[in-house]
């Protein structure tokens, strides 16, 4: 039975992207479902349909379901593991690991000030010191993922990996909010844009038409 990945809206939903990002860079086939996010009952009842969680991403696989975006990516990693959706290194795999639950778990402030809005026009906001320090710490992490581990192509670990996949949300917000960062980070960054599976994601959200205020940040 295919996979089936249950996502929100393309141009807000972050998590949702993490995951669809790794299975478009892996190659593997799935199926997508869209669910607009607050939008109503009915369409958070679709949701609750797959998982009690209620929340997106949501991947089904011959029956069985698993959320959660970091939850799916240690999935696949079993299920797949011929797609290197982890270094193959363990070293390397430990340390993509790491800054990946670094990702999940952290950066609040920077979340909650530069939300992932991909239709926003371009421009810079000011940001408290938290959010300040988030971005130099996700400029911290770039860099030295590149520097320990980048030999083997120009992704943080060299191929194309989860790790990647979990701070793919992360390049839009740089973006979108004109952020600036070394320039290792913008080689970085550069080359996710370059990523035809990005690339796919962006367009798909840049033609979506559904506005949710309580992310239209400044």
């Amino acid at each position: 039975m295919a996979l089936t990945l249950v996502i929100g809206n393309k141009n807000y939903s972050s998590w949702s992207m993490r995951p669809w990002l790794m299975l478009k860079g892996a190659g593997l086939a799935f199926a997508e479902v869209n669910i607009p996010l607050y939008t109503g009952a009915a369409d958070k009842q679709r949701i609750l349909d797959y998982s009690h969680s209620g929340k997106v991403p949501i991947l089904i696989d011959d029956g069985m379901t698993i959320w959660d975006s970091l939850a799916i990516m240690e999935y696949l990693a079993e299920r797949f593991p011929e797609a290197g959706v982890w270094p193959a290194d363990r070293t390397a795999r430990a340390y993509a690991r790491s800054v990946s639950s670094e990702m999940h778990s952290g950066f609040m402030a920077l979340r909650g000030e530069c939300s992932m809005n991909i239709h926003r026009p371009v421009r810079a906001k000011a940001l408290s010191d938290d959010a300040k320090g988030n971005v130099a710490r996700v400029d911290e992490i770039w860099t030295d993922c590149r520097k320990r581990h980048g030999s083997g192509g120009p992704f943080l670990f060299g191929r194309f990996s989860a790790a990647d996949a979990m701070f793919a949300p992360v390049v839009h917000r740089f973006l979108t909010y004109a952020v600036e960062v070394s320039g290792a980070a913008r080689d970085y960054m550069a080359t996710m844009v370059a990523f035809a599976p990005f690339r796919e994601w962006t367009d798909a959200a840049l033609k979506e038409t559904i506005v949710i205020e309580k992310f239209e940040t400044d």
